[in-house]
């Protein structure tokens, strides 16, 4: 079996049509078909159903369609990690949704630069869900982000799990109303969500809080991203529920409540290729780690006195 035999099975897999198949590999569909019909002499396995319309799988074929698109998943990542290793210049390039900017990153980049200065590196703002499909194309090198996605060819590391506040505009009855707010005591209220695209995001981990504790938000307006959502409120359209790393976005026009809900957060993830073992990559997860010990610290100090 030959790794051109797992790429021809994906493909049909994929296409469930061997003509679309073909044409998505660029041959001919006689060469391919006898590509598949041969991938399942050498298995002893039947892979398709082929009187289905759509073409199906097997059960034996669906067990080895998880498996080939894992391999050549890798061997894609093996081939960018490769090329990356090779080149002569040093550089990292880093994905990044939005509200990562409010919390330690923007220290992050700032104490790498300074004790990497041979690194070459660049901030590229996308998306949790494409950071993943970079990390694997091999166009980023890092990702952090907020969601959390299984995906066998990328490693993720949880650095925080954040808690979740209200943000609201000045003069709201329930600034004053408690010390803290809970998720019930805003279901009359309009929930301001963000991003709107793409989905899942952080959106969807606000919708979920209320959702998993059987509440339903009577409205829901979608924002395109952060700073909307807090110029909204700003403009007294509604309350949005934010990362606590917000407070340090200083807004005179919009005040910030706590949750009661321990339960409520949102967590901050840096995610890497499975196989990058790059001494940049390492340098930067120890670094990472070295001033997320230093927050702590800092937090507990004043506590302590």
């Amino acid at each position: 079996m030959e790794l051109r035999h797992l790429r021809y099975f994906v493909a049909v897999a994929e296409e469930r049509n061997f003509t679309r198949a073909a044409q998505r590999l660029h041959i001919a569909q006689p060469p391919l078909s006898r590509q598949i019909q041969q991938l399942e002499e050498i298995l002893g396995v039947q892979l398709f159903e082929r009187d289905a319309r759509p073409l199906k799988l097997t059960d034996t074929g669906r067990f080895f369609y998880q498996h080939a698109a894992q391999l050549l998943a890798q061997t894609h990542e093996l081939e960018s990690m490769t090329r990356r290793v090779g080149k002569i210049e040093r550089g990292l390039t880093v994905g990044f949704v939005g509200s990562t900017l409010y919390g330690m990153l923007p220290k992050i980049i700032r104490r790498f630069r300074q004790e990497n200065g041979a690194v070459e590196l660049s901030l590229v703002e996308m998306s949790t869900m494409d950071q993943i499909k970079a990390l694997k194309e091999g166009r980023i090198d890092v990702g952090f982000g907020r969601i959390r996605l299984e995906d066998p060819s990328i490693r993720r590391v949880v650095l925080r799990e954040e808690r979740m506040i209200v943000a609201l505009p000045l003069g709201h009855p329930l600034i004053d109303a408690k010390p803290e707010l809970s998720l019930h005591d805003l279901l009359n209220e309009t929930i301001i969500i963000f991003p709107k695209h793409p989905r899942p995001s952080y959106a969807d981990q606000v919708l979920a809080g209320f959702h998993d504790r059987g509440l339903e938000p009577m409205r829901i307006y979608e924002a395109r991203e952060l700073q909307i959502a807090l110029g909204l409120v700003a403009a007294g359209e509604g309350i949005s529920i934010v990362p606590s790393s917000v407070y340090g976005l200083k807004r005179d026009d919009v005040s910030y409540k706590d949750l009661d809900d321990k339960q409520l957060v949102s967590p901050v993830i840096m995610s890497m290729r499975m196989l990058d073992e790059s001494a940049d990559i390492r340098r930067m997860l120890e670094l990472i780690y070295v001033l997320y010990g230093e927050a702590k610290m800092e937090h507990v100090a004043p506590a302590a006195r």
